[in-house]
């Protein structure tokens, strides 16, 4: 019994500090992506580095998902994804050091997205298959790649004072390499089914998961509220430099800390309360985060801004991290990894890819160049969010709902 306790521990630890790392890395470099691209004078740049990162995650993690569903140990892959990713990524910040042409850095930033997205899908299937009572535990282990995130951002702005500079990226290299090899030291996740036809291999059978009413509802809600959350990293930060903020990057991890307190509310609350009411209540807050930061665009006052951002964790927290426990509760054995990698491809590929066109063009055609227009900018985005919470409270009907009909 008591070795069981031990053992549980010693996973959960392992997979604590991989999660730091995987969240540690992109902490560098991706709240501060618009500014480094200002900085090296690319401004018309910025939403077409956007739109890479999620045009990757959307060709990879169905892909990934069904070799490590069918195929390939899942912590083998994650292992081997995450350290060539963090190859790539000194080359992709390196073209901007070097003052390579622009799209050199727009096919590497691809590239790179191909090869690390399915490292988030790839590291909750382990996570999932490995921990007792997902519940409870998932949030706590996944608090670990919010804090890397909060670490990397305070480095980048207080340490390395790369706000605005490719150091930044380096530095995400460094850690993703560190990452790949405590990976290596991940419970042995072993694929569970077998495809029988290029559909499986694609890892195509997930999108039977569609039929489902419900499973439905929650894949549309996810990709449209996708769209206007993409603007959050595409413009908090430079919403901020507008506001008089000299440290942007710092403080867009107020995010991630208040992400940390609500991943230990969400472990509790998850089991209380109804998927549904859940997803509500992030949507909703949502909403209401987008309207704080309207009205700092509407005064020009900061701290209004930075409580907005403050707010992004929790709501975050509350309709990812749920989500993901959803799917690993309601999904078969041998589908856990595609739908994993469905979710990733809807959240992380195609919403914030129709996000950073939207987003672009919201920015191009609100954002004046005396700094106005922000308020307009923040309104529109939260109508969008406020759309989603009505389609979802309308047309999900959950368990219970299921029950009465």
């Amino acid at each position: 019994m008591q070795d069981g306790r031990a053992r549980s521990g010693v996973v959960f630890a392992r997979l604590w500090v991989v999660y730091f790392f995987q969240g540690m890395a992109p902490g560098f470099w991706y709240p501060a992506l618009t500014n480094i691209l200002i900085g090296q004078g690319l401004s018309g740049w910025v939403a077409w580095g956007f739109m890479m990162v999620p045009l990757g995650a959307m060709i990879s993690p169905l892909i990934s998902g069904a070799l490590a569903d069918q195929r390939v140990p899942a912590d083998r892959l994650y292992a081997g994804s995450t350290l060539a990713g963090a190859g790539v990524v000194v080359l992709t910040f390196g073209c901007l050091d070097w003052h390579w042409n622009p799209w050199c850095f727009i096919g590497l930033l691809l590239l790179q997205s191909i090869i690390a997205s399915p490292s988030w899908s790839l590291l909750a299937t382990i996570t999932l298959t490995n921990i007792e009572h997902p519940e409870r535990n998932f949030p706590l282990v996944r608090s670990g790649s919010t804090l890397g995130w909060v670490v990397g951002g305070f480095l980048t702005s207080y340490w390395l004072k790369a706000d605005a500079s490719p150091v930044a990226g380096y530095a995400a290299a460094a850690t993703g390499g560190v990452g790949a090899l405590c990976a290596l030291s991940l419970p042995h996740t072993p694929p569970l089914g077998r495809a029988s036809s290029w559909r499986g291999l694609l890892g195509m059978d997930a999108l039977a998961l569609l039929r489902d009413r419900d499973h439905l509802v929650f894949f549309t809600v996810t990709f449209l509220f996708a769209i206007p959350l993409t603007g959050f990293y595409m413009m908090a930060p430079q919403h901020l430099r507008v506001l008089g903020d000299m440290h942007p990057t710092a403080t867009m991890t107020l995010a991630q800390w208040s992400e940390l307190v609500a991943m230990l509310v969400v472990a509790v609350v998850m089991t209380r309360f109804r998927l549904k009411t859940l997803l509500l209540w992030a949507l909703g807050l949502s909403v209401l985060r987008y309207g704080m930061s309207a009205h700092a665009g509407a005064t020009g006052t900061l701290p209004w801004h930075v409580a907005g951002i403050a707010l992004h964790g929790v709501c975050y927290t509350f309709y990812f991290i749920t989500a993901q426990v959803f799917l690993n509760r309601r999904v078969a054995a041998h589908l856990k990894g595609q739908a994993q990698g469905l979710f990733a491809l809807v959240a992380s590929g195609l919403g914030p890819l129709v996000g950073a066109c939207v987003c672009g063009w919201l920015r191009d055609h609100y954002i004046q160049a005396n700094g106005q227009g922000w308020l307009e900018l923040w309104s529109v985005l939260g109508a969008m969010i406020a759309v989603c919470f009505v389609i979802f409270a309308l047309c999900y009907r959950g368990a219970a709902g299921r029950a009465a009909a």
